[in-house]
């Protein structure tokens, strides 16, 4: 059996990770951080830790079910942390990780673009509706 660098290694990994495949892990990964909920809260906690309220608050039509379930699953994967602090009522506080953070660059770029590019994406809607045949 061959050894390998550890440069090699890293690049068979890489090669091993193709998103197009239907059974690539990293699919699993673009599905969770293309969830418009998952963005939301990311972006919600760049500025520092939130407690679960403020989030609820932040983030307009999201229910309790769907926000908990969110943070479940961004807690697994590692992007965020989730704090207990015994008080009456308990106090619980979402931070994102630095793992989280990596993803703030792309997120905030994300959420800008469609921000700002709404009126032209309308207008093309409404122009693909017109022309759309009968």
């Amino acid at each position: 059996m061959p050894t390998h660098t550890a440069a090699q290694r890293r690049e068979e990994a890489v090669r091993e990770y193709d998103a197009f495949l239907a059974t690539c892990p990293a699919r699993q990964l673009l599905d969770r951080i293309s969830d418009k909920w998952v963005t939301l809260i990311i972006t919600a906690l760049a500025d520092g830790p939130q407690r679960y309220s403020d989030l609820s608050r932040r983030i307009a039509g999201v229910s309790q079910k769907m926000l908990t379930q969110t943070l479940r699953s961004l807690e697994r994967d590692g992007l965020l942390t989730r704090s207990v602090t015994p008080s009456v009522p308990v106090r619980v506080d979402y931070e994102l990780t630095p793992l989280g953070r990596t993803l703030l660059p792309l997120i905030a770029a994300i959420k800008g673009w469609a921000e700002s590019h709404v009126p032209e994406v309308a207008a093309a809607r409404t122009q693909y509706d017109v022309d759309l045949p009968a």
